[in-house]
Order: C-alpha cells, then structure tokens, then sequence
C-alpha cells in the first residue's frame, strides 16, 4: 500500500468542504484538517439552496478554506501527494468549481488527482472514526439522496439495493419543517423540536412498506402531504398546531421506515455491518432506533459523529487517502462534474 497525504475537495451543495487525511502503508487513516465554510443562511430566505448562490459562495470561499486547512493540518504544498474532489452528483455549478480547483491545485502542485462520488465519500467517511470498513451495508440518507448500498470494498464496485423514488428524507424534512413554521434547513429543527413531543400522538403513513411494495425503496412525498393535511384541518377549525407532536410523528415514520428496511437489508444480504451517512445521518433519533434495531438483529451499527455525516471535505479526502493506498488509476485533468454520477461509479477516469 501506498502512504502519503490527500487534500479533498467538497462542493456538492451548499458546503465547501476541505479535508486533509494521511494514510500509513498499512491503510491506517487520520483526520488532520476539516474546514467547512457553509452558505446555508443565504439560502435560508428562499427556503432551499439556490444552485447560482451556492456557486458563487463556492468561489469566495474555497481558496481561504484551502489556507485554513493547510494551517490546522501544519502542512504546506509539497506535503501534499495527492488531491481527491467529488466529482458529482451534485449541483452543476457548485461541482464545477470543486473540480476547477482541485484540478488547478493539482497540476500546480504535480500530484495525481481523483475525482470520487459524493455518495462513496458519504461511507468512506466512517473509516476516519472507526476504522477500516469491512463489507457492509450502507444506509446514505441526506437532502438529495436516500439509498441502500451493498458496499464489499470501498474503492468498488458498489451495488445499489434500493432508492428513494420521489423525496429524500432530508427533502422530506425541509418541507415538513416549513409547514410547521421552522427555519430552514428543517432537519435540525425537527429533531430539537421532537424531543417535547409524542412520536405515538399521529399515526402518520409509512411509505412502500406494503407486500408488494419494493422492499428497500423509499417514499417520503406521501407522508409530507399527510403531515401538509393534517396541519391544514387543524387550521381550518382553528386548531392549536401541536408543533412539537407533529414533528415526532413525522421524524417518526421517516426513522421507522429508514431503519426497518436497512437491517431488512443486511439480513437478506449477508451484512454484518449496517453504515449510516448523509446529514440524516446526524438526527438524534434515527442514530437511536438504528442501534435499537441492529442491537436486535445482532448487527454492527457505524455511524460518524454527527459532523462527519454532512457534506465536507474529510470524507472526500478519506475516500481519496483510501484510493491512493490502493495505487488507483488518478483522473485525467479533463475531469468531467457529472451532476447525475451514478453511485456504481466510485472514481471518475
């Protein structure tokens, strides 16, 4: 194995994300620097992210968040051997101005560069924690994303078993969140809120959890118009809006579904090992039922603390230290951002 020092880029959303891992010739990896420079409050006003926002937050911030990373990790360019960036899916433009930079840095610095996807970084995270990921089942659940990963190695390939087919959980979140008057982003919110309320107090849908319902798929736009019709009847009778009920109701059927159907999962699949990533990832309740429920299934649940689990560039770098280790074929400087990069495809050539 290869030894050696990985700068990682994120610019997937709204975070941009600079991450420094080193990587020992046994595979052994370390966190040396994770800056994040975050331009969710101007989006807050709009209520989601705004792609041409993003971007230009994007441009302002990435060379600072490189310096910064630098400092924290006490490294300088020639310590540098390798520069890994996702390379989608993501937002067009953000992705774009990921990939430029670490594109420019890399020929500046003459080191190889690996363009990975978003979602492999999202599992190879967990190693920066806990260790060497053996096979495992990954649970990625973020905004953008709700998937089921069979995951053997993490430089690939990596087989999808299911996906959400409308909203993602994190989507999910933002769009109840709003209905009950929280700030955005609502993921946070609903999980503050949740612990004053009664997860039992309405018994809101579980999506494509019927016979013959695909069985690791996920539905969350059919709970989000329940949740919208019930605060709606309450209004029209002039109804005390339980906020706090209503939202661990929700958070509820969302962690409910999200937990069943991945332990269901590793069963089936001969999984030891349930990994949870994506921002979802970070909500207090889904990090419980999971335990709850692999701790009955006799699974390992990994899970990254909670800043680990959103986008940023720790998980970029370690996914690359990892890719390094392995003497990985590096991406040419013609680098493609692919928006819709599928999850099979780990490294971009």
């Amino acid at each position: 194995m290869t030894s050696g020092l990985v700068l990682g880029i994120e610019t997937s959303c709204d975070e941009t994300g600079v991450g420094i891992v080193r990587v020992d010739g046994d595979g052994t990896t370390t966190l040396l620097a994770n800056e994040i420079s975050s331009s969710v409050e101007e989006h807050a006003r709009f209520g989601g992210v705004v792609p041409e926002v993003a971007s230009r937050a994007h441009l302002q911030a990435m060379v600072p968040a490189v310096h910064r990373a630098m400092a924290t990790a006490g490294v300088t360019a020639k310590d540098v051997d390798a520069v890994a960036v996702t390379a989608g899916p993501g937002l067009s433009g953000t992705l774009l101005v990921g990939v430029a930079a670490a594109k420019a840095y890399a020929a500046a610095w003459e080191v190889p560069l690996y363009g990975v996807n978003h979602l492999a970084a999202h599992v190879a995270v967990d190693t920066l924690q806990n260790g060497p990921l053996p096979p495992a089942l990954a649970l990625l659940v973020s905004g953008g994303h709700s998937s089921l990963l069979s995951v053997p190695d993490l430089a690939g390939p990596v087989t999808p078993l299911g996906a959400t087919i409308d909203d993602a959980a994190g989507e999910a979140f933002d769009k109840v969140a709003r209905l009950l008057g929280l700030p955005f982003p609502g993921g946070p919110h609903i999980d503050r809120v949740a612990r004053d309320g009664d997860p039992r107090a309405i018994s809101f849908p579980r999506g494509l959890t019927g016979p013959r319902d695909a069985p690791f798929d996920f539905s969350f736009s059919g709970l989000k118009t329940a949740v919208a019709r019930h605060v709606e009847a309450l209004e029209r009778t002039g109804t005390p809006i339980p906020v706090a009920d209503v939202a661990a109701s929700f958070q509820e059927a969302v962690v409910d579904v999200l937990t069943a159907k991945a332990v269901k999962a590793a069963r089936e699949h001969g999984m030891e090992i349930l990994c949870l990533g994506g921002g979802v990832a970070a909500n207090s309740r889904l990090r419980a039922l999971a335990q709850e429920r692999c701790d009955a299934a006799g699974l390992v649940l990994r899970v990254p603390k909670p800043v680990l689990c959103t986008d940023n560039g720790a998980m970029v770098a370690a996914l690359g230290a990892h890719l390094l280790a392995r003497d990985a074929t590096p991406s040419s400087l013609d680098l493609p951002a692919d928006s819709s990069l599928p999850v099979t495809e780990v490294l971009v050539g």
